[in-house]
């Protein structure tokens, strides 16, 4: 069953809603809301890249605002253990039964702030429940709810003390991007409003979490051509055939963009992905994916210059064969 046209109006209609919202709190900055909505709504998750102070907890806190929906703020430290992140079972000495007490995880909207601060170990109890939508404690699965999604934060300057999330771990995340600075208009609109000390606080609810749920089912039913399917197989090939690339886009990785694609083209009220669309989300999905070789790294080159190139290659289909 193919999403109706009413129904992708009406899709497009509550995107926009949403992104305006979270958009009183995160000033001058629509792109990047577009880009982590489409993740929330693709059921997926958020890795930012940024310096601090750039409005990272802004955006996770006024997006759940927004869909009516929890948040939690984990701060991952060196001393992190995976039972503060997931929750531990503690033995009621009342009832003489173990009881399962939730960790910080269990919200719609959770900030893992500083991801790369935490060991490996504590950073990989992040990974069952951001591909299966709960956590196994003691052998007992707990259902996180929908939506849910993690937005991950690593600063790109500082590296000390830090360690380097792995390639499967990144793999998990739909899209990586960089919230960044506010340009001097919005910057001026922050300063004159600096007795409000959390933008976020002001956010009224547009949705709620059920609805969200409802509009990451309905986005399933977008029309995806065998055209445009191929057009994504043969780009994510081409970066694993690539002679700068050791690592290139995995299946999964394919099949993020695909999910990315379907939300991307809902939001612009069409029942249908265009090759556009694959194109628009090349790097936030498929950047952190890639591994450059490491000449290649020394020479410069980044991974957004592979997938350039890789678009640039392969030619896209017509949109008459996309939109069928």
């Amino acid at each position: 069953m193919t999403i109706t046209q009413d129904q992708a109006t009406w899709f497009a209609q509550t995107f926009q809603r949403l992104s305006d919202n979270v958009g009183q709190a995160v000033l001058g900055k629509p792109g990047v809301i577009r880009l982590v909505l489409t993740a929330l709504l693709a059921e997926g998750h958020v890795l930012l890249e940024d310096a601090p102070g750039t409005g990272k907890t802004q955006l996770a806190k006024s997006l759940a605002a927004t869909v009516q929906g929890t948040h939690n703020r984990i701060q991952f430290t060196p001393d992190l253990l995976p039972s503060d992140v997931t929750g531990i079972t503690v033995y009621d000495q009342d009832s003489h039964e173990f009881s399962f007490h939730p960790g910080p995880i269990f919200a719609s909207i959770v900030l893992a702030d500083e991801i790369n601060r935490a060991s490996p170990k504590t950073q990989s109890a992040l990974l069952e429940v951001m591909e299966e939508g709960r956590v196994t404690v003691d052998g007992k699965g707990h259902e996180v709810g929908r939506p849910f999604m993690v937005i991950a934060t690593q600063n790109p300057i500082e590296q000390a003390g830090t360690y380097k999330l792995p390639e499967a771990q990144l793999d998990r995340f739909l899209i990586k991007t960089s919230i960044g600075y506010p340009d001097l208009q919005a910057a001026e609109v922050i300063l004159g409003g600096a007795s409000v000390r959390d933008r976020s606080s002001v956010i009224s609810p547009v949705v709620t979490t059920t609805a969200i749920a409802e509009m990451a089912d309905l986005v399933a039913e977008v029309h995806v051509d065998p055209a445009v399917l191929r057009f994504t197989a043969q780009l994510a090939e081409a970066t694993r055939t690539d002679r700068q690339a050791r690592l290139g886009v995995s299946v999964r990785g394919s099949l993020a963009m695909i999910r990315a694609a379907k939300v991307w083209a809902a939001a612009e009220g069409r029942t249908y992905v265009l090759p556009d669309d694959i194109k628009a989300l090349a790097v936030p999905v498929w950047q952190h994916r890639i591994v450059l070789d490491p000449e290649a790294e020394f020479s410069g080159v980044g991974a957004g210059d592979l997938i350039a190139r890789v678009l640039a290659d392969i030619a896209a289909p017509q949109a008459r064969n996309a939109a069928a």
